[in-house]
């Protein structure tokens, strides 16, 4: 609606010239300007013709300008579309198309004095075409300047917004590779404690082959149940997410571990269990998970001993220990665990150290818990 009305008011200030021509002939009636009657008709056709060329502005603006300035030498009406068109050009070409383009109509304003007499006429001309050309040209380009400005601005919001969307797609997949990772490397290395004593243990009798057997079959399943909960994660279709582990969970995974072969010892002061935020409870399963996990890879067989404790307005503190073997490499993935811990810490807003003390691997973990 707004390109409509400045269209239409631009032909309305081109045609202004022409408009007054027709007033002076309707006033006078045909034939009482006497000979100028053909030249005034003409003038007119000159006027009405630019008018048209002026909608060819914007595919050729240098041409189209020309075609309508250099006529201005003699014809009057034709000075409506070739100021529309100057200032266009102004607009949207730049100083060095603007400039020589400005001098033409300059001295074709010069030149349209030729049929008066004296040099006064011809100076005051050139003086008004001069400011008047100025003024266009200079609010032209600053016209220009600011669509510039503005087509930059938008550019940049765009460019920012789809770098938000990029920074939340590459913040959902950092999400779904930590779940995995915490998810699978602990039934993977479940897996391999069981598979391990199948392969090492000559002693075990049929009964307790078809239990290790169906707790490794039971651990396959249930990597295959949390990894297809860790991708429904992602789903857009606006489904419920299925339950994440909590706090209230660990009992279960206590018993897992034990069930697989691992050692763990459990001292848990936790106050006030049934305050503690979900999301809080969801982050400390994942960290006792992991701990776990890479005690069986870089302790395997050792003991373990997890501590919890806090309370509403202190925060939750975790420690998990085991004994640090001398001269063990870490295996395929090493320390890229405690990397995802310390990461999901810190997004939870807490703090997470660890360190060999007295001959152990100790891991400490606070997780914020408000009152």
């Amino acid at each position: 609606m707004g390109d409509r009305l400045g269209t239409v008011l631009l032909y309305l200030f081109a045609s202004l010239p022409l408009l007054l021509y027709m007033v002076v002939l309707a006033t006078l009636g045909p034939g009482r300007a006497g000979s100028d009657d053909h030249r005034l008709m003409l003038d007119m056709g000159i006027g009405a013709t630019g008018l048209v060329l002026l909608g060819f502005r914007a595919r050729w603006p240098v041409p189209v300008a020309l075609a309508l300035i250099l006529p201005t030498v003699f014809s009057f009406t034709v000075t409506g579309p070739a100021l529309v068109a100057f200032a266009s050009l102004a607009t949207h070409r730049r100083w060095r198309q603007v400039v020589p383009v400005a001098v033409v109509f300059w001295f074709c304003t010069l030149a349209s004095t030729r049929w008066q007499d004296g040099w006064v006429l011809t100076l005051v001309f050139g003086a008004i075409g001069a400011a008047v050309l100025g003024v266009l040209t200079v609010l032209g380009l600053y016209l220009r300047g600011r669509g510039e400005w503005a087509d930059a601005q938008r550019a940049a919001e765009v460019a920012a917004q789809e770098h938000r969307v990029e920074q939340a797609k590459l913040a959902e997949r950092l999400k779904m590779a930590q779940e995995m990772h915490d998810v699978l490397a602990h039934r993977i290395s479940l897996l391999t404690m069981l598979a391990g004593g199948l392969a090492y243990r000559k002693d075990l009798g049929p009964e307790e082959m078809r239990e290790t057997a169906l707790a490794i079959q039971d651990n396959a399943h249930q990597s295959l149940n949390e990894l297809r909960a860790v991708l429904g994660t992602l789903r857009r279709d606006g489904g419920l997410e299925a339950p994440q582990p909590t706090l209230a969970h660990l009992d279960t995974l206590f018993e897992e571990v034990r069930a697989a072969g691992q050692r763990v010892e459990v001292d848990d002061t936790v106050r006030g269990r049934e305050h503690l935020p979900a999301q809080t409870g969801r982050h400390a399963y994942r960290i006792v998970q992991e701990a776990l996990t890479n005690a069986r890879k870089h302790a395997p067989g050792s003991p373990v001993r997890a501590e919890l404790g806090g309370r509403p307005g202190v925060g939750l503190r975790i420690r998990v220990s085991n004994p640090a073997p001398a001269g063990v490499a870490a295996g395929p993935g090493g320390r890229l665990g405690l990397v995802g811990l310390a990461e999901r810490t810190r997004m939870a807003g807490g703090t997470l150290s660890h360190d060999v003390r007295d001959g152990r691997f100790v891991l400490d973990a606070l997780l914020p818990w408000e009152a």
